[in-house]
């Protein structure tokens, strides 16, 4: 059975008797008539099909039905009455939902602070998060799955499809197992890097970053000895340890700290006359999400993730983490 609707009017016709329990003080409050109001709580009566209120000459006095529905429509009229507002916050992007995809490597340290932070400010926006690989973020950007990515790539080469705020800049470093002869300089020369075993990720994952890994070792006449491939920095760490080879990862993976494993920065190769030598390869993290989106909390998202600061580039000098 389809239950009939009853409009806002009614029930606040129904408070103003319940608090007042006198019809004629309740058409008062209300700016009425009293045979309106005392028509109008009939009609509910049999909408109902219940009676809220005992009358008598001397009194009013709710029923037990009527003392059951008292608070539900004192909180229904707040609740309408809130409507207004929270329209114009959700158009302004102080209520909703933003759901968030990340690469670990910016969640070792600064996406806990963002956060934290985000949720002070906007505490009526749920911030969902998901961790994934670039590759995963952009099939679900096309499923409509997610609202914004933190993604890693070679500097400048986010996808060109999204929108894009760089977040952060950051050198690659070397993860060797502490063992390795090549662990104990504070600097690795570049020329022995490139004759070891190497553990990388697949290049479907980041395959601006990946490529650039691999033009270093072009560049250099080398062809890189893959020894193993692995998709989560955590785990190329892991491998590293296992002595599988070393890794070149962003240095805020230097965060991860592995007992047996430790992270050192790259001699660059010296120049040779008429020859520039290959580049370190670094990386960028970019916040991106679609250009077209009617998401007013993810607009506040990205005002807040601009105003933490642009692009932090990395100076840190990574020496001797262990």
């Amino acid at each position: 059975m389809k239950e009939a609707w009853i409009d806002l009017r009614a029930w606040r016709q129904f408070l103003a008797v319940a608090e007042e329990l006198h019809f004629g003080r309740a058409a008062q409050r209300l700016h009425m008539t009293q045979p309106p109001v005392t028509q109008a709580i009939a009609q509910l009566e049999k909408t109902l099909g219940v009676v809220l209120f005992d009358r008598t000459r001397r009194r009013v006095a709710l029923t037990p039905a009527g003392e059951a529905l008292l608070p539900e429509v004192r909180e229904l009229l707040s609740r309408a009455q809130a409507l207004p507002l929270r329209a114009r916050a959700a158009a302004a992007g102080e209520v909703g939902r933003v759901r968030l995809a990340f690469v670990s490597t910016i969640g070792f340290e600064r996406l806990p602070a963002w956060v934290r932070e985000f949720r002070l400010q906007c505490p009526e926006v749920a911030l969902e998060l998901v961790e994934a690989t670039g590759d995963v973020q952009l099939e679900a950007f096309a499923r409509g799955e997610i609202d914004a990515g933190l993604m890693l790539h070679s500097p400048g080469f986010a996808p060109p499809a999204l929108e894009r705020l760089a977040v952060s800049q950051e050198p690659l470093v070397l993860a060797l197992p502490s063992k390795h002869p090549l662990a104990r300089a504070p600097k690795v020369p570049l020329a022995e890097v490139l004759a070891e075993p190497l553990v990388i990720f697949p290049r479907r994952i980041v395959p601006s970053l990946h490529d650039a890994i691999l033009g270093l070792y072009h560049g250099a006449g080398r062809v890189p000895r893959i020894a193993q491939e692995a998709i989560q920095m955590q785990t190329i760490v892991n491998l590293v340890w296992g002595g599988l080879g070393l890794a070149w990862v962003p240095e805020s993976v230097t965060q991860f700290r592995r007992s047996g494993v430790v992270y050192r920065a790259a001699a660059e190769f010296a120049p040779v006359a008429r020859r520039r030598p290959p580049a370190l390869p670094g990386c960028e993290t970019s916040l991106v999400w679609p250009a077209e989106t009617g998401n007013a909390a993810l607009g506040r998202f990205v005002q807040f993730i601009r105003a933490q600061g642009a692009v932090t580039v990395s100076r840190s000098a990574v020496g001797t983490i262990g």
